[in-house]
Parts: C-alpha cells; structure tokens; sequence
C-alpha cells in the first residue's frame, strides 16, 4: 500500500514539473528578443500569435472557423530606428535614464531647454508668455520642467499639457519614479521625453535623434480556440489572456513582457493542455487577446464581432500577471459577482491554496471588461508578490518565481469544474 501511494505521489509531481516546466518554456520564449516585446516594431505580435496558435494546434484545441484567428486593424505609434537622446558630452541609455512618451513625434534636434516651474506651466496666462519670450528671445526651443513628487491629480493635468505642448514644441520631463511605458494610438508632432532626476543636469544642451512612425492601419490578430465538452446544455466556460505588449523603443530596446502577460498565455495554454486530457462536460473556449496594451483593442473587437453567442457564455476568466503569486491573487469584479467570487474563495480555503483572494471592484484594466459591459459575467484575476516590473525592461523571465504557478491553475481548474 505504502508503495502504491508514493508511486501516485511521485508520479503527480512529475507531471506537475514537467506541466512547470511547459509553462516556463512558452513564458521564455514570447520575451525572447526573437519576439520583439510582442508589439509592432518587427511585427512581433505577428511571431507571437503564430507561435500561440501553433501551441493550440499541439495540444489538440480545436479553431472555431478555417483557422484560429480574428484579424483586425488599428492605429499604433512606433518607434523602429534610432533612439538617441545625448546631454551635452553623454549618451543616455534608453529604459533606463529616459524613455519616449508613446505617443512621442521623432525627428533629429539639437535642444536648448528653457526650465519652468509647475506652477508655471499649469497657469495658461503664466505659460503663454513664457512661450512667447521664447520665440522673441529664441534662446530656447524645447520646454522642461520638474514633475517628481506631484500629487496624482497634478499630473494627470500635466499628461494632458505634454501632448497640447507636443504639437509646438519638444518637451523634456523630469521624474524620479519607476518608468512605466505604454502604446499610443497616434503620433505628436514633437518628442516627448521622459528624464531621470539622477541624470538630468541643469542648463544642458541635448542632441536628439529619435525615429518615428505611426501606422493607421496595423493588422492584429485575436487567438480562439475550443475544446467541446461532453454535455452541450450546459453553458461554456471561458478563459481569456492578452498576448500583446509594448514591443520596441528603437531598434536597440525592448520591453519583454514576461510577467505581463507571457506567464498569462502561458496559463492559458497549460489549462487548455489540461482540458485536452481531461474532458469536461461544458465546452471551454480560449481566447489569447492582442492590442490590450494599446486600449483593450482586441478584446473590443471581439464582443462587437463574436465568433460565438456572448449570451451563452457561463463565465469568463481573463488571466494576467501569473508568474508570482507569493502575496496571492486581486480578482476585478469581485464585488460585481458576489456568489461566483464566495465559490473561489471557498475553493482556496478547502485546498489551502493561495495565502489571500482579494475582492476588488469593476475596472476597466484589462480584457474582462468589454465583456463585462455586454452582460458577460466575468472575472479578471493578476497575482501579488514582490515582483514590481510592470511595463518597464526589466519585466524579463529571469525575474519571475513561478512559486504560485501551479496552485493558480488548480484553482482555475476546479473553478471551472464546479462552477454553476
């Protein structure tokens, strides 16, 4: 008997290492540099959703129509070539000292910056004739000014100030937080630049050079696939995750994206490989999301163009940020989905899972949420932990734990088992 039992339990581990070990594989490989950031410079979404569906294609889950995907198109601001940013004798490194704004213009410019206050630049009157003592005096041709240790309202107004800035003139923005990139949908006509206080030096002249290109008609692609269940009353379950992120800075840089979301499509695909072996009586639909980065394009597409009933969906999961989990998992939604978030807990609870489901409220942070707007009851879940690289270069598989990995996709499986 004794023996019986540790074979089972060897032979369970096993297969949950190798299951991690998969799982590891997929997340490597999309934020490999081969990959491009999985955005637009390269066509790097274009490598990532084929390296999905064919991942699909060997597990055996099954394309809706011909193929596994929905194309569609839109607008994205890149930046595919030069990306140089020099103060006075330096080359500043990109991601590192200074970052574009996405929706940054290009162009080759040698910089004089005239520093203003804050103050200054949030009163019209103020601003105006600062601009206009500088075109008179034309000892300036680009604006900076301080935004470090600003309240969340301040600089939200400033967001809004670089871009009306933008369309006149080059802006330079001082920071001391954490960079945090993102994608645009158009393009400025002027850069805009974000600067590390570590590095700024006051007075300086700068040398820029910065290659940009917006393209109105990018094609992405969703990534469907299904496996049918053994009881078609019943009302499919779904599991979604966005593939996509935020790509190249220049022809030198890229931001991985391992955390967010290569560990969620590898999720996605674990939990199809698990389904494959093990039937269940609802069908299960899959889909991995591209353009979340650049406004939930695709998941937007998809429910105003849904290549099945929304209506006969039972639940969908969108999942994101897997890779930690030490601190356990926020589920958005919560609060919208009272029964269906009790049911997860209680999961927790039985199997001693996760250290903390936390309930937060609707929010409109990632796929779930058009979803949500059409009737669709859905959750969107994303781990906690001491991993803190989010949309920055450092987001690398080197820097992912994986420690919840596997205790996440339990209780995904067992949510979708027993869901009612």
């Amino acid at each position: 008997m004794l023996k019986l039992v540790l074979c089972c339990v060897l032979s369970y581990s096993f297969a949950g290492f190798a299951q991690l070990n998969d799982a590891r594989r997929i997340t490597k490989t999309m934020c490999s540099e081969e990959f491009h950031g999985r955005g637009y410079v390269n066509n790097g979404v274009e490598i990532a959703s084929q390296f999905i569906a064919k991942e699909f294609k060997k597990i055996g889950a099954k394309p809706i129509k011909r193929n596994y995907f929905q194309a569609f198109q839109h607008a994205v601001n890149t930046f595919p070539g030069k990306m140089l940013v020099q103060q006075n004798d330096r080359v500043l490194k990109p991601g590192i000292h200074f970052i574009v704004d996405p929706s940054s213009g290009g162009g080759k410019f040698d910089l004089y910056p005239n520093k203003i206050t804050i103050a200054t630049a949030l009163n019209t009157q103020l601003l105006e004739e600062e601009l206009k003592k500088m075109l008179l005096e034309k000892k300036f041709n680009a604006i900076s000014f301080n935004s470090s240790r600003l309240s969340a309202d301040t600089l939200k107004k400033l967001e809004a100030l670089k871009e009306e800035l933008a369309h006149f003139i080059p802006v330079i923005e001082i920071v001391q937080s954490k960079f945090t990139w993102s994608v645009a949908s158009e393009q400025q006509q002027f850069p805009i630049i974000q600067l590390q206080d570590s590095v700024y030096q006051q007075d300086s002249h700068y040398t820029i050079h910065i290659d940009a290109i917006e393209l109105p008609n990018f094609t992405s692609k969703n990534i469907i696939a299904f496996l049918p269940g053994k009881n078609k009353k019943l009302a499919p379950f779904v599991f979604t995750a966005h593939y996509d992120h935020l790509g190249r800075m220049g022809s030198e840089t890229y931001f991985p994206g391992a955390n967010d979301n290569a560990s969620g499509v590898a999720m996605l695909l674990e939990l199809a490989r698990y389904f494959k072996a093990n039937k269940t009586e609802r069908s299960i639909y899959f889909i991995a999301f591209a353009g979340e980065e650049a406004g939930l394009l695709g998941s937007k597409h998809f429910v105003e163009h849904p290549l099945f009933p929304l209506k006969n969906i039972g639940f969908l999961m969108n999942v994101d940020i897997m890779g930690s989990g030490e601190d356990g998992v926020t589920i958005v939604n919560a609060t919208l989905f009272e029964k269906a978030f009790k049911q997860l807990v209680e999961i927790n609870d039985a199997a001693q899972l996760l250290k903390v489901i936390k309930s937060r409220g609707p929010a409109a942070n990632s796929d779930h949420y058009w979803f949500t707007k059409a009737g669709v009851p859905a959750f969107f879940m994303y781990t906690m932990g001491p991993n803190k690289n989010y949309h920055d270069i450092f987001d690398r598989y080197e820097a992912l734990s994986f420690n919840e990995f596997e205790d996440i996709k339990k209780l995904l499986i067992q949510f979708c088992q027993s869901y009612n």
